[in-house]
């Protein structure tokens, strides 16, 4: 099979970018893949195929976030490799934080079909689920009307797709309900490469709180930072804070001045963007994972990845971070994300509580082992082939 993947893909560092680069690496590797078509968005950087079997990849940069041609330069590119099947890793902002720009991008899955090309797309998250006001999005209430209309419609044309998966029992319920689609399959998030079992009763003198990901519009820091400084003092404990990541799209600027407001605070950390060989070491030196959380938009990679090295989690118990616990196993303590005394004393009682760390720790690793990412790639590589038996290249379930 020769297989399109339409994705950014490190050292992009546009969203998803990890994601992408981690089911690359395990369809390079599949036996009946001989050529891997990867329509990224840099042309101008050395990709990361630091991988066995990558000689099978053919890099094709084709498109640009936020640019208005992303729709007709990756069908063109498309056109011109003629892939068996194609795969889209996609969510709503991620071909730009401009509207339309994201919008033309959200055309793909439509216009691939009426070329006549058999594509699977992976929907990280849904408007429906989505908080407008706490993603960047707008807090008018008549541009929420008119952008909830607006993903209503690029729903159906993502829905176009032969196959729509998904990584929430939720959302399939709520696309085949509201939309009475019946090509939509739930598919687990998946664990990035899981390291050797972590040694699980090692206690660091210095305990290490981190955070990761794009900050500024749902994931805030400010309240995480304050809820350390107020640890230290309840605990005695040497606790440093590591906010690992960069600023998120619609938010520029936002680390610098959390930054230089809190430049009084000893023991925090800045990485800056992580490229993707350093993230193991962020989370592997980390005590706690943090998770200043004011809302979701999808299946959270950050769990998975905190899971995958054994770590203890504080987090918000809502949207689609509750789902997940419920659905896949895993376990931390709680706190209410809009009480700041609540982050300090589940801060507290992990710190503290050495027994309770290894217990989530242990309760976390066990449910990111169970669903690796080889094991994803091979559900959608089975997906893909039923797609092309079926005569109108549909999956029904």
């Amino acid at each position: 099979m020769k297989l399109g993947i339409i994705t950014a893909f490190p050292p992009s560092k546009v969203t998803l970018n990890e994601y992408g680069y981690h089911l690359v690496k395990h369809w390079a590797a599949h036996p009946e893949i001989t050529t891997i078509y990867l329509y990224c968005d840099t042309p101008d950087a050395k990709h990361h195929l630091d991988f066995e079997h990558s000689d099978k990849i053919e890099v094709v940069p084709c498109w640009k976030f936020n640019s208005y041609r992303t729709l007709s330069s990756i069908t063109k590119a498309v056109k011109k490799t003629k892939p068996d099947h194609i795969f889209l890793n996609l969510q709503f902002m991620k071909f730009g934080d401009k509207k339309i720009a994201a919008a033309l991008g959200l055309c793909l899955p439509k216009v691939l079909r009426l070329y006549g090309f058999k594509n699977t797309v992976l929907l990280h998250n849904i408007l429906e689920t989505v908080d407008l006001s706490s993603a960047g999005f707008t807090n008018n209430p008549l541009l929420k009307k008119i952008y909830n209309g607006i993903g209503t419609l690029l729903t159906k044309l993502v829905l176009q797709a032969n196959t729509v998966a998904v990584t929430i029992p939720k959302y399939v319920a709520i696309l085949s309900k509201k939309y009475r689609a019946n090509n939509v399959v739930l598919v687990p998030h998946g664990t990035f490469d899981i390291p050797e079992t972590p040694d699980f009763t090692k206690n660091d003198e210095i305990k290490q709180v981190m955070a990761f990901g794009k900050f500024g519009t749902y994931k805030k820091v400010e309240q995480l930072i304050e809820a350390v400084v107020k640890a230290r003092e309840i605990s005695g404990e040497q606790i440093r804070l590591v906010i690992a990541g960069s600023d998120n799209p619609n938010t520029p600027g936002y680390l610098k001045n959390v930054e230089q407001s809190y430049s009084h605070v000893t023991n925090l950390v800045f990485t800056g963007y992580l490229e993707e060989n350093e993230v193991p070491r962020v989370f592997k030196d980390s005590t706690i994972v943090a998770f200043p959380y004011t809302s979701t938009t999808g299946s959270s990679g950050v769990l998975h990845q905190a899971g995958s090295y054994g770590k203890a989690v504080v987090l918000p118990n809502l949207g689609d971070l509750a789902e997940l616990i419920k659905e896949e196993g895993y376990d931390g303590v709680f706190f209410d994300p809009s009480n700041t005394e609540s982050l300090t004393n589940a801060l507290v009682k992990l710190i503290q509580d050495s027994s309770l760390r290894q217990q989530l720790a242990r309760k976390n690793f066990k449910a990111a082992t169970a669903y690796p990412m080889n094991k994803i790639a091979d559900i959608y590589f089975n997906i893909f082939q039923k797609n092309n038996e079926y005569e109108d290249g549909m999956v029904y379930v």
